[in-house]
């Protein structure tokens, strides 16, 4: 879905569903140059869809002479990208934000990209509060299993193994946890050290972009990322919110393109109706 910068529709394009993401994604790119006439494009998206191979193929299009175009990217780090920054001689500092929310760091596993990166205070409270209850449910968890050791009720290694990856699995909260099992005995307490070392990252994410300061200065790359949240809203209302685009019973292939094209029209009515 093409929209504009408040999110509203603009066109729709339907790809058979045997068609992988990272093909889509480049084929898309040459669309837009060549049917929309937009030479300079910079593609916004999240860290599953804009991965570091969809980078790479976005850099060889760029190279080509037959697909050349000027195609540029915003997306953000995934968590263990952003820990290796923020080693001890890393660049990014918790002082950079004594002032501000944000800054522009490098780094030499990115070149010729500029990383922003970002402090979101109501995000590091909310995934404070979500890790407390977390790690609070698995040691519920944790203490009813090592009460039926203490118990004799359930012993043998293997058992006890079973029944401590349930307790630590539900809430994925095993790497905050070391464990010590043995055929008569379960003990377990939290990993501290690594549960404060995660705590001092939290409201921070890194956006990394191939765009100049001279297209965009900081604040303007944020923003564009945040406007992701506009074009998910448009998917969540064609597609389940009010629209229920799915599921699709046409066999042939322009009906399914016109049933999305008519669904994509609606929900540009419905996102006109929300922004007034």
């Amino acid at each position: 879905v093409l929209t504009d910068p408040a999110g509203r529709p603009v066109a729709v394009r339907v790809f058979a569903g045997s068609t992988a993401d990272p093909v889509a994604f480049t084929e898309i790119v040459t669309v837009i140059r060549d049917e929309l006439g937009i030479q300079r494009l910079v593609l916004v998206g999240d860290r599953g869809m804009i991965t570091s191979a969809r980078i790479d193929a976005l850099r060889k299009l760029n190279d080509n002479p037959d697909t050349a175009t000027d195609s540029g990217w915003i997306t953000a780090l995934r968590a263990p990208a952003i820990a290796k920054l923020a080693r001890a001689d890393g660049p990014l500092q918790m002082s950079l934000f004594d002032a501000q929310d944000l800054a522009e760091i490098s780094h030499p596993d990115y070149p010729g990209e500029r990383l922003i990166a970002c402090r979101n205070p109501a995000l590091a409270a909310e995934r404070a509060r979500k890790r407390s209850e977390l790690l609070a449910a698995t040691d519920k968890l944790l203490a009813g299993v090592a009460d039926r050791v203490a118990r004799g009720t359930l012993a043998g290694a293997g058992k006890i193994g079973i029944s401590v990856g349930k307790a630590i699995g539900k809430y994925k909260m095993g790497k905050h946890f070391h464990i010590t099992i043995t055929d008569t005995t379960f003990t377990y307490h939290r990993d501290t050290a690594g549960i404060d070392a995660e705590a001092e990252l939290d409201g921070i994410y890194v956006l990394r972009t191939s765009v100049d300061a001279e297209g965009l200065d900081p604040a303007a790359v944020v923003e564009s990322y945040k406007n992701l949240a506009n074009v998910e809203r448009d998917f969540r209302i064609i597609k389940t919110d009010d629209l229920d685009l799915r599921p699709i019973y046409h066999r042939l292939e322009d009906r399914v393109r016109a049933h999305v094209f008519i669904a994509m029209l609606a929900g540009g009515a419905v996102v006109g109706g929300l922004l007034g």
